[in-house]
């Protein structure tokens, strides 16, 4: 189709340039926090320019990171407008790039100016999109770093949606015609070299803003010494690149016991899998469920801390070296301390033991509070009467030697489709086993027990007699009544 190119009149038009800090769920969920309203920053006009341009990582800077965004363009003066009629209010989207140094981030206490106000630090378009034209909850974000796809997610289950951001930034100050609001960017967002070339597209309703390119070369003018100074550590490479491993750095220590308080432990055995799952969910974690396995004590419910072991195929020569004596497999069951879950990776092998009766037994000595394998078990009977649950692909005779060796622990590992890192949460029930950031686990219980109790009115209400319309999910109507039936509980329990 053909559509507006992003031109030098575009951009002097642009008094002003808002960005979201967090938006999208995949990216609050890798920040290990998600807002409950948007914040901003502000971004000079002066760092917008052109497609097909080049961005200067800074002499003596190391840390230049890159994200892909979708840029609304104001058309039209917004001031105090309704979440109704604040889309009306845009007239263009584009792609952007929201590009900043992070070893300048120390230096402005959040404002991000120096570290996300540099000249070309924000790149836009190439053409742009008619706002009348599309679904803004329908959109797609794409970015591609050296050619790889790095970032690929939609505006469908945003955080805060575009509209919101429109009325809840025009409260306070004007929207002015040609303002151009980041709205925010997915997980996935790293760093760039000098070379790397960085390109980010939207697309939706059948328009797209064809693909933003940008190359990164090598500045060559010092910092004076007057000012901040380029600097770093290891934390701002994590979030640099998004990870440890991604950074290049060693993988952090177990995470301690008291992460996991006895307070917090109450709470998530007081809630079933099903609605932490759904709570997850809509902080876009997808992917955190240990499928495909059964248990010898379905009727338990299990909350611990993660201790991992990785099993790799076997190679006779490598289960000379590393299969005998007090191999990875005996040191994993031999550490496990009180209240932790051994989380074995077999790959899904059925074909072989993992786990047998003697060192299922250690590891319920130890205090261990289950096992997980998503490969076989040997001695099924006797591991079946312990105490202590075990998670597992299938019974097996065969030991470790026919298919496994036991190669590596308390590493990040892969079990029953789920990546499992040490310190992780795991949370399992008849429902099902489900792995936690520790980060997010006390506002991820806390909403799943306030879910629960609407749950529970809910399903008074249906015995009741009530249809599901307009109860499940509840309108206004009903949610007055369930906060008065909330009041009526809170005093029966006085």
């Amino acid at each position: 189709m053909n559509l507006e190119q992003v031109n030098g009149d575009t951009l002097a038009a642009a008094r002003k340039v808002i960005a979201v800090h967090i938006n999208y769920p995949s990216r609050a969920a890798q920040r290990g926090r998600t807002p409950a309203q948007p914040s901003y920053f502000l971004k000079p006009s002066s760092s917008l320019s052109l497609t097909e341009k080049t961005v200067e990582r800074p002499a003596g800077c190391e840390l230049l990171g890159y994200e892909g965004e979708i840029a609304l363009v104001i058309g039209k003066s917004a001031r105090r407008v309704s979440l109704e009629n604040a889309w009306s209010h845009v007239e263009w989207v584009t792609a952007s790039n929201d590009l900043g140094v992070y070893d300048l981030r120390y230096a402005d206490k959040g404002s991000n100016v120096r570290s996300k106000g540099g000249d070309g630090f924000t790149p836009v378009g190439p053409a742009l999109i008619p706002a009348d034209a599309v679904d803004p909850t329908q959109l797609r974000i794409r970015t591609w770093h050296n050619g790889e796809l790095v970032q690929d997610d939609t505006t469908e289950d945003l955080l805060f949606p575009f509209a919101q951001l429109v009325a809840d930034l025009s409260q306070l100050l004007t929207l002015e015609e040609g303002d151009i609001i980041l709205t925010g960017t997915p997980a996935g967002a790293s760093v760039a070299k000098p070379d790397d070339v960085v390109e980010i597209e939207v697309t939706g309703g059948g328009f797209s803003s064809g693909r933003l390119a940008t190359k990164v070369t090598e500045g060559t003018t010092p910092f004076a010494d007057f000012g901040a100074m380029p600097k770093t550590d290891d934390t701002q490479r994590e979030e640099a690149y998004g990870s440890r491993e991604a950074a290049g750095l060693e993988a952090s220590e177990p995470a301690a016991a008291s992460v996991l308080t006895p307070e917090l432990k109450a709470k998530l055995e007081s809630v079933a899998t099903a609605t932490l799952s759904s709570q997850l969910r809509k902080r876009g974690l997808n992917n955190v469920s240990i499928d495909g396995l059964q248990a010898t004590r379905p009727d338990r419910k299990v909350v611990g801390l993660a201790r991992t072991l990785r099993y790799v195929p076997n190679r006779e020569d490598l289960f000379k070296t590393h299969g005998g004596g007090f191999n990875a497999q005996k040191r994993a069951i031999d550490s496990v301390n009180e209240g932790e879950i051994l989380v074995m990776e077999a790959r899904g092998e059925k074909g072989t033991g993992t786990v047998g009766d003697i060192l299922a037994l250690r590891a319920q000595v130890r205090g261990a509070a289950a096992i997980i394998t998503d490969g076989g078990v040997r001695d099924y009977s006797a591991v079946a009467d312990l105490e202590m649950p075990t998670y597992f692909a299938n019974p097996h005779p065969a030991v470790l030697g026919r298919r496994h060796i036991p190669w590596d622990t308390d590493i990040t590992i892969a079990c029953g489709g789920a990546t499992v890192q040490p310190g992780d949460i795991i949370v399992a029930d008849s429902d099902g086993i489900l792995v936690i950031p520790p980060a997010i686990a006390e506002e991820l219980v806390d909403d799943s027990i306030a879910q629960e109790k609407e749950e529970t009115f809910i399903f008074q209400m249906v015995q009741e007699g009530n249809s599901v319309d307009g109860l499940y999910p509840m309108n206004k109507e009903w949610q007055a009544r369930f906060s008065a039936w909330q009041s009526r509980q809170g005093a029966h329990s006085d």
